[in-house]
This record gives structure tokens, C-alpha cells and sequence, in this order.
């Protein structure tokens, strides 16, 4: 199956071969009222400009830093949010998965599974994800080439899965920091799937001494704009209306009200280079 019909079959009516998507939404999964406003506000932007759109937030997030840091509402009440608000707005839903085990059970709500970017080269997990016949999103970890990334795809297709999706997310540079290298956007797709630039991730600052990842979302726009300009088929972006209430990567995410004029530029962007 080849990307472009990879894509009309998620999007369906969504489906804009001259445009990028857009994956995005909160971190995790905080309570239904922010669930509804972001998807309600994105979606309804998405529609105007003609951009594809998937809502993601995590159910459970099983990577922090502190042991104190807020984790989730928990699982079934966080999936069960999730499916509501793809199915009150009409959108397909991703959310991320951390070990084998969850798999089967996160794909009985959404439509895409996420891969984090730690985990990319976990062999079992890839394979559960593939098995649940769902579209499968491998995150490239900090420490893995574009080009080693043939082998995460290779995992999943041999789980009997071709709907597999690349993000490229940054590059471990030092410790406390991530730098982005655009030649993995050309390099990833290659292995003939379709790439994404996760735009908020990849300007985490992680491993603060203050157990809270820390971020620079000024530069939001710049790495969307790069990722655009050299062939990213589509965007993850994080957003929440009060970034600095957000109960997980508030940090690095984008204001939603700073949404659709970014969105309006990256449209013409692509516009250019297509």
C-alpha cells in the first residue's frame, strides 16, 4: 500500500493530497472540557485551510521525569475520552502505547498507535502494535539515524502491517538539549512511508535538574516551517489553551491561540514547494 492511499484511508472526506496533516492536541489526557475545546478549536481551523487532522493526547504517560509528575486520569477513563472526542468531532485519534501489553488494548479506542521515541527500537512492542491491524506512528529515537530507521519499519511490516508512519522528533545533543538534523525528513522516506515532523518534542530540554523537561516553543514555528519546506508530509504539534497550567510538557507546547496563524503560513509554504 502506498503512502498517498495510506493516508486517504485514515482521512477519508479529511483527504488532501496538496496539503500536509496535522497531528495535535493536548499532552495527556487531562479531563474531557479540554479535550473538547482543543479538538473543537483545531478541527474547525483544519476545515478552513483544507488540512487533513488527527487528535492526540496521551492516556497514560509513562515517561517523566519526577515520580510525582501528573501520569494520567487512568487508562480506561483516559481511552474512553479519547474515543469520545474522535467520535463527537468526527476525527481519527492517536495515542501513544508503552509496552507490548497495551497495545491491544489502546487500539480498541483509537485509530493510530504511537511508538515514543525511547521505545523505537523495541522489537515486541513494535510487533503488538502491528498486530492490532492499526496504523502504527514509530517515533525516531534521539539516538537512532534516519537510515536506521528502515529496521523499525521492516518490524512492523513483518507484524503483517504496512500502515506504518515515521516522526522525526530530534537528535540527543549533550544533555540537556535536542537539535534536529532535516536531512532524516528525505532520508525517512525513502523507506516509502510517510514522515512527520513532531515540532514541539524536538524542542524539549530534558533532564532538568528541577525534574520538570523543560522546552523553547519560540522556535515552534521555525522547525514547522523547516520541516515543510524540506518535504515532511505531515506535522505534530502539541497545543493547549494555557500551556503553563498544562499538567505534562506545558513547557514546550503551543498556545492555541498561536495555532492558526502558524497553520496559515506553513498552508502557503507547502503551497510553494509542492
Amino acid at each position: 500500500m502506498s503512502a498517498q492511499t495510506h493516508l486517504k484511508s485514515i482521512f477519508k472526506d479529511q483527504y488532501n493530497p496538496d496539503n500536509f496533516f496535522l497531528i495535535a492536541g493536548p499532552c495527556v489526557v487531562e479531563d474531557e472540557a479540554l479535550l473538547m475545546h482543543v479538538a473543537e478549536k483545531v478541527s474547525g481551523i483544519c476545515k478552513r485551510l483544507n488540512i487533513p487532522y488527527i487528535f492526540k493526547a496521551s492516556y497514560r504517560k509513562a515517561n517523566r521525569t519526577s515520580i510525582n509528575s501528573f501520569s494520567g486520569v487512568g487508562d480506561v477513563e483516559g481511552l474512553d475520552l479519547l474515543q469520545k472526542t474522535g467520535e463527537t468531532f468526527n476525527l481519527p485519534v492517536t495515542t501513544d502505547i508503552h509496552s507490548a501489553a497495551e497495545a491491544a488494548m489502546a487500539a480498541a479506542y483509537v485509530d493510530v498507535l504511537q511508538i515514543p521515541a525511547f521505545l523505537c527500537r523495541q522489537t515486541d512492542i513494535l510487533l503488538a502494535a502491528a498486530e492490532t491491524g492499526k496504523f502504527v506512528n514509530v517515533k525516531k529515537g534521539q539516538f537512532v539515524s534516519g537510515e536506521a530507521m528502515k529496521f523499525a519499519v521492516e518490524k512492523v511490516k513483518q507484524g503483517g502491517n504496512d500502515k506504518v508512519w515515521l516522526t522525526e522528533r530530534g537528535t540527543t545533543f549533550g544533555y540537556q538539549d535536542l537539535v534536529v538534523d532535516y536531512r532524516n525528513i528525505p532520508i525517512m522516506k525513502e523507506h516509502g512511508v510517510p514522515v512527520i515532523m513532531d515540532c514541539t518534542h524536538s524542542l524539549q530540554q530534558p533532564n532538568q535538574t528541577s525534574g520538570v523537561t523543560g522546552g523553547n516553543p519560540k522556535l515552534i514555528g521555525t522547525i514547522a516551517k523547516a520541516a515543510i519546506a524540506t518535504g515532511a508530509d505531515g506535522l505534530f504539534i502539541e497545543t493547549h489553551p494555557d500551556p503553563s497550567k498544562a499538567k505534562s510538557d506545558g513547557a514546550n507546547m503551543l498556545h492555541l491561540d498561536l495555532l492558526e496563524g502558524l497553520l496559515e503560513q506553513l498552508v502557503r509554504i507547502r503551497e510553494v514547494v509542492r
